[in-house]
């Protein structure tokens, strides 16, 4: 997406030697298990769908997330805007406002 940003984090994996553990399948098993960490932090929170007081938490694990999202992208040689841009096309297409406002299902 900003390639700035992008090239800090290859720097990062690089500078580890990690790019040989950066392919497909283990950057998708690697996002799940991030997104798992995300969600762990509502775990037990009955009710409560917000949860101010892990705000940090929350905003490190999201950052892994989007991290390994962006490294795949990489890898797989895609352009993550227009990646972005395509399914929300789609989308809009398949969840037209005038059917759906607001509602799922």
């Amino acid at each position: 997406m900003d390639e700035e940003i992008m090239e800090e984090i290859r720097h990062f994996r690089d500078s580890r030697n990690w790019k040989m553990f950066h392919n497909p399948k283990d950057l998708a098993i690697s996002i799940n298990l991030e997104a798992a960490e995300l969600l762990e932090i509502f775990q037990w929170s009955g009710t409560k769908i917000s949860m101010p007081d892990e705000q940090c938490a929350l905003e490190e694990e999201l950052a892994d997330v989007l991290i390994y999202c962006m490294l795949l992208a990489d890898v797989l040689g895609v352009d993550l805007k227009y990646l972005i841009r395509r399914k929300l096309a789609i989308n809009e297409n398949k969840y037209k406002i005038d059917r759906e406002n607001g509602h799922k299902g």
